[in-house]
């Protein structure tokens, strides 16, 4: 570079820097990417056609990949016609109100293997249009339009028409597509003044704010190195000394030391399916200081662990055994094309060693076929958004004796369609016959927790207190443990409570049982300290129905500061109904009725048709022993969702109450019929038909729901009332002797036993 050009880039830079107040030793603040292309032009130039550089872009002729030439699209009955009005993307189609209007495209989002379109309605609201183009070729079923929803009809009102709350870009989709995101929503006005420093995701989005490190780096004398990270916020290096070295008998690389970086975080606060709950982010800080993560839950990924539902790939890593021994991101994916950085199995070799691995003696396929990928065993693909393949990111071995033991897919007859799960388990055990399949899962145990299998909570708690178990299963074997309330359990949530990861740490509150002894809830206690903000919130929401004057006043002092926390994250998304459905709750375990009211009516302003909100303000009411009020609340429930098994159930109650028994065991029978599997409806219709003197259909339905549920307390319980009812102490021992079996540390259930075992004699 010459020294006119270095004297030019300087000023430009000085006057930058003076533009936006940024001094070395102030706050960072954001400057945007442009300021950061000036130094780092190869990084730039890699960027510019990422993904991320494409996250979303403001539709130009340059920029918009539809057909914008009249193509039309009908989707039940709608049609949407796309056309162009001079540089004007034009889409008409149904809007907000039903109605064929004309709106005109703002933004484009995203790019392969589909792009999706931005509207911009009143209220500042960007809505994402139902209809997405898919830019794949031709020749792979590309080049259409399709909608994303192909087998729903969706009309306006409901949330996942491309006008409703599900749609929204403020709240659903911006604060990963864009650099410096602030939805600014302001609940007086149900509106929003979102604003970004960059629309797509810029250089600052993973590095932090960068005023700081422009400033430092102009000085004259910055003296500044990698260990003083340049100014920078986010060091997405690795800060330890630790290198790969190939292990020659495994032929699987490892670290010398072990990884030290905090860049599995930065990514993760994108790709993961997780919940807001700061947006002050403090450098270095962990992820769970500003989300909270999902853990393997029902519908969004199977028991073992798979991906099911649209959860992207961060806790899916977190199961791998990559990841624990100090793989990260940028191992495989370069940080700014976001290209792989090798192609096919050349990727793996480095750090599996072909001559053990890329051979037939390991995949057991012909050397170049699609059996013989690494990725095609190791990270099987799931299909999103109708044209979006991803891979599950755990990097698990295939395990078809899963799928036999608890149903879950595997990798070998997602491929060999034509056969079983039997016949790949065969295969795999005839190649490997000390392999996986000989060891334990952790997706046994977490099935258990799932389907209620007698020993669950034994299982459960023996993975909760593995340590040598990804600490995201153990954190899904803690959700589950009040399905099962026994003090069996208690040295398990103990333990989660001292675990040395904060996903442990964080579920351990949601582990109490309804009525926690004394002795637990003072070891919970002890998390409203916690560093990590994540496991504060979780632990005060735990602890919200607590009577204070039970705590010393350094404890009160540490909950009302966490459950301000905690108050703090659900209000980050006001502009969501579930965010006041959350605070009412809250307000309700706190005795303070009026404001749980007025959250949820918040909640049925920003969206009238939202049916939890109206279930628990009828709920409410019963409370305040106001049912007629509740009544009128759940029926109009049920014109919005007259499937809602949870509704009518509630209804039914309800109708018990005010002493209308036809009508509550009409609604119980639906509520059983709508959720055949759900143990609680089961339960309760069996009692409500015992008590019209159907016992024999009680009897019935209860054994049946017994045998689906094995290890649930009140369906035992009611076998054994009956049975005793009847005079039938042999079948009433028997159902004790289960339930004592569940929690054999209860004297009352040795009673019971007991009692039964002398009226046998008599």
């Amino acid at each position: 570079m010459s020294t006119v050009c270095r004297t030019g880039l300087w000023l430009w830079i000085v006057m930058l820097v003076a533009s936006t107040g940024a001094r070395a030793d102030e706050a960072a603040g954001f400057v945007g990417g442009q300021a950061c292309a000036n130094c780092h032009s190869a990084e730039t130039v890699a960027w510019k056609a990422s993904h991320h550089a494409l996250a979303m872009q403001p539709a130009t002729a340059a920029t918009v990949l539809g057909d914008f030439s009249g193509a039309q699209i009908e989707h039940f009955g709608v049609t949407t016609t796309f056309s162009r009005v001079g540089d004007r993307f034009v889409v008409r189609t149904d809007g907000p109100d039903g109605a064929v209007h004309d709106f005109e495209i703002a933004y484009t989002f995203g790019r392969y293997p589909l792009q999706q379109y931005l509207i911009g309605l009143p209220g500042g609201r960007y809505q994402a249009l139902g209809v997405a183009w898919d830019s794949r070729p031709k020749e792979q079923g590309g080049q259409r339009w399709f909608h994303l929803y192909p087998d729903q009809k969706l009309p306006a009102g409901d949330r996942l028409h491309w006008t409703g709350i599900d749609q929204t870009w403020n709240y659903m989709c911006a604060d990963c597509h864009s650099t410096n995101l602030r939805k600014n929503y302001d609940p007086a006005s149900n509106s929003y003044a979102t604003s970004w420093t960059d629309v797509d995701v810029s250089c600052e989005a993973c590095h932090g704010p960068g005023s700081r490190h422009v400033a430092a780096m102009q000085s004259p004398s910055p003296g500044l190195s990698d260990q003083d990270r340049k100014g920078l916020v986010a060091w997405l290096k690795a800060t330890d000394n630790g290198r790969w070295e190939m292990n020659p008998a495994t032929g699987i690389a490892r670290r010398t030391e072990p990884l030290v970086s905090g860049e599995l975080d930065a990514c993760a606060a994108c790709h993961s399916r997780r919940k807001v709950i700061a947006t002050n982010k403090a450098p270095d800080a962990p992820l769970l200081d500003s989300y909270l993560p999902a853990y393997l839950e029902p519908g969004l990924y199977y028991a073992d662990g798979q991906i099911d539902g649209e959860v992207y790939e961060y806790a899916s890593f977190l199961q791998s055994r990559m990841h624990a021994a100090g793989v990260t991101c940028s191992n495989c994916h370069d940080p700014h094309s976001l290209k792989l950085r090798a192609a096919d199995n050349a990727l793996c070799a480095q750090c599996h060693m072909p001559e053990k691995f890329d051979v037939a003696s390991h995949h057991h396929h012909a050397s170049g076929s699609a059996g013989a990928q690494c990725v095609n065993c190791h990270m099987p693909t799931k299909t999103y958004m109708v044209v979006d393949a991803r891979r599950d990111h755990s990097f698990r071995v295939p395990r078809p004796d899963l799928s036999k033991a608890v149903g879950t897919p595997n990798a070998c007859t997602q491929c060999h369609t034509d056969r079983t799960a039997d016949w790949a388990a065969q295969k795999v055990a005839e190649w490997f016959p000390q392999g996986r399949q000989t060891t334990s899962h952790y997706g046994v145990a977490l099935n258990a927790g799932r389907v209620g299998a007698v020993d669950a909570e034994r299982q459960l708690d023996q993975l909760i207190m593995d340590q040598s178990q990804p600490a995201i299963a153990r954190g899904s074997a803690l959700l589950m443990l009040p399905a099962y309330p026994s003090a069996a359990s208690a040295a398990a949530i103990k333990t989660a409570i001292f675990d040395a990861d904060p996903l442990v740490r964080a579920a351990a509150p949601r582990a109490l049982p309804t009525s926690p002894s004394p002795a637990l809830i003072q070891v919970v206690v002890r998390l409203l300290t916690d560093p990590v903000r994540a496991v504060r919130i979780e632990a005060a929401r735990a602890l919200a129905g607590t009577d204070p004057r039970s705590m010393p006043p350094e404890q009160r002092t540490a909950f009302a500061a966490a459950y301000q926390e905690l108050v703090a994250a659900e209000t980050l998304d006001a502009d969501r109904p579930e965010a006041h459905l959350n605070l009412g709750l809250l307000d309700v375990r706190q005795r303070q009725g009026d404001q749980a009211e007025a959250e949820y009516r918040a909640a049925l302003r920003i969206d009238p048709r939202f049916v939890p909100a109206l279930a628990n303000l009828a709920d409410l009411d019963r409370m305040r022993g106001m049912d007629q009020w509740g009544a009128e609340l759940l029926r109009r429930a049920l014109e919005i969702e007259p499937n809602n098994a949870d509704v009518r159930h509630s209804l039914g109650l309800l109708l018990v109450r005010q002493h209308d028994y036809v009508g509550a065991l009409a609604l119980l029978r639906q509520a059983h019929e709508l959720a055949p599997g759900d143990a609680r409806y089961a339960y309760v219709y069996a009692v409500a038909l015992n008590s019209t003197g159907a016992s024999d259909q009680a009897v019935s339905l209860l054994e049946a729901t017994h045998e689906q549920h094995p290890a649930n307390r009140d369906v035992l319980i009611a076998l054994i009332s009956i049975a005793r009812d009847r005079g039938d102490s042999g079948v009433a021992l028997q159902h004790a002797r289960e339930l004592e079996r569940l929690d054999p540390s209860n004297a009352e259930l040795r009673g019971l036993v007991t009692e039964l075992q002398k009226q046998q004699v008599r």
